[in-house]
């Protein structure tokens, strides 16, 4: 659509959103907005059944902009955050999505992230028993198998769809999950449902802040989150998928 001064804007809406949906998101988009104008689009507007962003003409990702998209995420990142978590609570999808901040990645992966949705899943009939036994055993040992960092800034629902290759060779990342968190997971979760250029994403990332040792052998540890929320949402073989995840550790 057009707006008064002759800009295309796109305007995102949904049928009956959670109450306080578009102004977490909104949230989300500015916080990381401050840190990467050149990554994340600015709010032009919100209410409570809209939010309005600059519309973005999609084209073919390429190799320049997947690297354009390394380097600026890395800038992402090292923004930081205050704390693991956020002051606020938001959704993945239309679920509610808890931030309240941790005084450890460990904790709050565990207690925020994987936690909630494995019980939502099993409450749905979605993971069984023996699914939940070994994702849960893997939680108390986070902090010896994930290395300690700060808290980075990051999109927090960065999968492949949430990137947009425009065609003017620039990259933007839509529909945040913003918090601090372990910047691992980020990568974790372009990587789980395929991203293309997705090596020279990563190469560009480390050649600006590099990765710890290993990295790569514990994406599927930040992986649970993401295959959960959608096993509770969705069912299907998520929860079993995650549980093999969890099983190689």
């Amino acid at each position: 659509m057009k707006v008064a001064d002759g800009r295309t804007v796109l305007m995102k809406t949904h049928v009956h959103p959670p109450a306080g949906f578009f102004d977490a998101e909104a949230r989300s988009l500015r916080w990381l907005h401050e840190a990467a104008p050149r990554l994340v689009p600015a709010v032009l507007a919100v209410d409570v059944d809209c939010l309005l962003l600059p519309f973005v003409e999609t084209g073919k990702p390429t190799v320049d902009a997947a690297a354009l998209l390394g380097r600026e995420l890395a800038t992402l990142h090292a923004a930081g955050a205050a704390t693991y978590g956020w002051d606020k609570d938001g959704f993945i999808g239309r679920l509610p999505l808890p931030n309240s901040p941790a005084p450890s990645w460990a904790e709050f992966y565990a207690t925020r992230r994987v936690l909630p949705y494995l019980k939502l899943a099993r409450d749905r009939g979605h993971a069984t028993p023996d699914d939940a036994q070994v994702i849960e055993s893997v939680l108390g040992r986070l902090a010896q198998l994930v290395p300690d960092e700060p808290p980075a800034r990051l999109h927090g629902d960065l999968w492949s769809g949430n990137v947009l290759w425009a065609t003017d060779g620039r990259v933007w990342l839509v529909d945040p999950a913003a918090h601090g968190g372990h910047r691992e997971t980020d990568l974790a979760m372009l990587a789980l449902f395929g991203l293309p250029h997705l090596q020279q994403v990563v190469d560009a990332y480390e050649a600006v802040t590099p990765l710890a040792e290993g990295w790569a052998d514990r994406q599927s540890l930040h992986q649970l989150f993401p295959l959960l929320t959608h096993a509770a949402m969705f069912g299907g073989g998520y929860a079993s998928r995650a549980a093999a995840l969890a099983a190689r550790f």
